[in-house]
């Protein structure tokens, strides 16, 4: 016996020894016909890596190249027009029997699935909600949109919608702060979906910015910084947006929440996630409805 077949079969001892450890530590009932034959299937896979482990390693030391050469090579290096071995050839064939007899009879793709019954479960009860909530009176949609806010929007902006002292956005002020008028004047924006597009990046810097800045967070009252144009063009002079093409940046209306719950934002505490594929269009119209009825609480 040589070294690597003695090594081989050391090995192979070492993962059957594991395989025995594992089952008696979990208690496993090998009286149980399932559990035998994993309990055999795992030692016969074991057994056969190492046996064909130490096969082609052995090959590898004692076998030489062979047979016709090929006309064509590439700086100098060819190949040979060997066949394809049996065994891979055989294994590669068999994978494809098992596969197609998998799909069509063992676990054929139309057959009953817990998650595709789930979806159509799911399906079935959101069209059910969407007809009974096809057109809901502002008391229903503030009440639906309160149990959505304390269970999604609570944890990072509090139960009042305070922001928990400033550490997400604050609804109840009805405001964004300098700093985060800063932050997208300085990074800009392109995650709201917009039909404006793109927000670049410092489009104005230094004492422009800090004028904006105040100028927007102060709810856009007194004079009208001259730096204000280059917001403008987007916002519009009055800041709302141009109809829905920007963000409204003069108050915080239903547009721009949905925009926010469906894209996701980047806030002061990290990045807020997408809600567009957890909320039907009548929870993100009562979520928005109930965001604005904090202001000023």
């Amino acid at each position: 016996m040589n070294a690597l077949m003695a090594k081989g079969l050391l090995f192979a001892a070492i993962l059957i020894g594991a395989t025995v450890y594992v089952v008696n530590s979990m208690h496993i009932d090998l009286s149980d016909p399932i559990n035998l034959i994993t309990m055999i299937g795992a030692v016969a896979i074991a057994v056969l890596t190492v046996g064909v482990s130490i096969k082609y390693i052995n090959q590898m030391k004692t076998d030489t190249a062979s047979g016709e050469l090929a006309e064509e090579n590439w700086d100098g290096i060819g190949e040979y027009k060997n066949e394809l071995p049996g065994g891979w050839a055989y294994s590669f064939l068999g994978t494809l029997i098992w596969a197609m007899w998998y799909f069509t009879v063992g676990y054929p793709v139309n057959s009953f699935s817990q998650i595709g019954q789930w979806n159509e479960e799911v399906k079935a009860y959101n069209a059910k909600f969407e007809e009974k909530y096809k057109n809901p009176n502002q008391e229903t949609l503030e009440d639906m949109g309160r149990s959505m806010f304390l269970v999604q929007c609570a944890p990072c902006h509090g139960n009042t919608g305070d922001g928990l002292s400033g550490k997400a956005h604050d609804f109840v002020d009805g405001r964004i702060s300098k700093k985060q008028v800063l932050d997208v004047i300085k990074k800009g924006s392109n995650q709201l979906g917009y039909q404006m597009g793109a927000m670049p990046a410092n489009m104005v810097t230094g004492k422009d910015a800090e004028e904006i800045a105040a100028y927007v967070a102060g709810g856009m009252k007194g004079k009208q910084p001259a730096s204000f144009g280059v917001c403008a063009g987007c916002h519009g002079a009055d800041g709302k947006g141009m109809n829905g093409m920007a963000a409204n940046i003069a108050e915080y209306d239903e547009n721009l929440i949905t925009h926010v719950i469906k894209n996701g934002k980047h806030g002061a505490i990290g990045t807020m996630p997408a809600f567009h594929d957890r909320m039907t269009p009548v929870q993100l119209k009562a979520l928005a409805t109930y965001i604005q009825t904090l202001r000023g609480e």
